[in-house]
């Protein structure tokens, strides 16, 4: 656990929380006899703490914005997706406690699993150090990509439909183009066409996700090119 530690910049002084932080429901009921338990508890607590935190830094450093709009971005900053690049940032996934099946499913790599675990991992360091030491990893790992986050989770879609709809007949359509990988790990690809023309292309592992990246695309193409 030396290398997570380092990654974290953060020495657990009780091992077995951040043990715990890293068990899965899988591995606690494949070892249900050796007092193992799973993360969910730590998950639950590591949740709100991480909104609080998150919260209570919008709300100090950003007094120009109102409810709607420091609401939108701490949704950015604690999604699941935001969540999942912290996982991959710290390689979360190798560490992980898991059941047989659920590793062999795939599960190191599952964006809910991996999701939980930083929760849970935050909870962890909240019980062990404090407040403060839980802050100040959040603040690392979270509060610092807060611009990039934030963008992140502006909403292209409606964008795109508001500068389309400054001209009336203008007709915006999003299509399939393809998507690969297993069932846990799908990544589907979308194009979006303006009256037929394509206008913007994106990824994401739901249709929904890929079409926020098509719209983005086409979104900050027309911005470049109409300042």
């Amino acid at each position: 656990m030396q290398p997570l530690e380092e990654k974290l910049g953060y020495t657990f002084q009780d091992k077995r929380l951040l043990e715990n932080a890293l068990t899965h429901s899988s591995y606690a009921n494949e070892h249900r006899g050796n007092d193992t338990h799973s993360n969910e508890r730590l998950e639950f607590l590591g949740d709100s703490i991480l909104g609080l935190v998150v919260a209570d830094h919008l709300y100090r450093t950003r007094p120009d914005l109102p409810e709607g709009d420091l609401t939108r971005i701490r949704a950015a900053l604690v999604c699941e997706n935001s969540l999942v690049e912290v996982a991959q940032s710290l390689d979360l996934g190798s560490y992980l406690r898991l059941g047989k099946g659920e590793d062999h499913g795939g599960g190191r790599a599952r964006p809910s699993i991996q999701a939980d675990a930083v929760e849970a991992l935050l909870a962890a360091v909240y019980l062990d150090g404090g407040i403060g030491q839980a802050r100040k990893l959040i603040h690392t790992l979270v509060l610092d990509q807060e611009q990039e986050k934030t963008a992140a989770g502006r909403d292209y879609k409606t964008a795109l439909q508001e500068l389309a709809q400054r001209e009336s007949g203008q007709v915006l359509a999003y299509h399939l183009t393809g998507e690969r990988g297993p069932d846990h790990a799908k990544v589907f690809a979308m194009e979006v066409c303006l009256n037929g023309q394509p206008i913007g292309a994106g990824q994401g592992h739901s249709k929904k996700e890929a079409e926020q990246a098509a719209a983005k695309a086409a979104v900050l193409a027309w911005e470049k090119e109409t300042p």
